[in-house]
């Protein structure tokens, strides 16, 4: 089955979140991937762990035969996320680092993959699978 992905930045994200939500219960597994924005002048993340991780998951969740949804979140520019008040380093989601894959069930964070281990394909199998 395929992986339907949802995409946000900063300024939508409530609302993308919304219809994410709304649509959660039809997924053996709904996942947000918080990830950092792409440099305009080289087209590639400002962040080394999300240039990694990025390929690795998407390829891992569309190896998958489950349905599968992705919520894509930018977290914006590395001034943007330094900032300790960034409105995901606090509940519900408590960042700390960009990558960070979330499993999200029943309106709670399930399990979660940090930037050091995002990149892990066992570990994202293991998180979708929520084991």
């Amino acid at each position: 089955m395929p992986v339907k992905y949802f995409d946000a930045t900063l300024s939508n994200f409530d609302a993308v979140f919304e219809q994410f939500r709304s649509e959660a219960p039809q997924n053996k597994a709904s996942l947000i991937l918080f990830l950092a924005d792409k440099d305009p002048a080289t087209n590639l993340s400002w962040c080394p762990d999300c240039v990694r991780a990025e390929p690795v998951i998407y390829k891992t969740l569309e190896s998958l035969p489950d349905d599968i949804a992705l919520l894509r979140a930018n977290a914006g520019d590395r001034p943007t996320w330094r900032n300790p008040k960034h409105p995901w380093r606090v509940e519900p989601f408590k960042l700390t680092g960009v990558p960070t894959l979330i499993r999200w069930e029943n309106d709670t964070v399930k399990g979660r993959l940090e930037d050091y281990e995002a990149h892990v394909e066992k570990k994202i199998k293991s998180l979708v699978a929520d084991k």
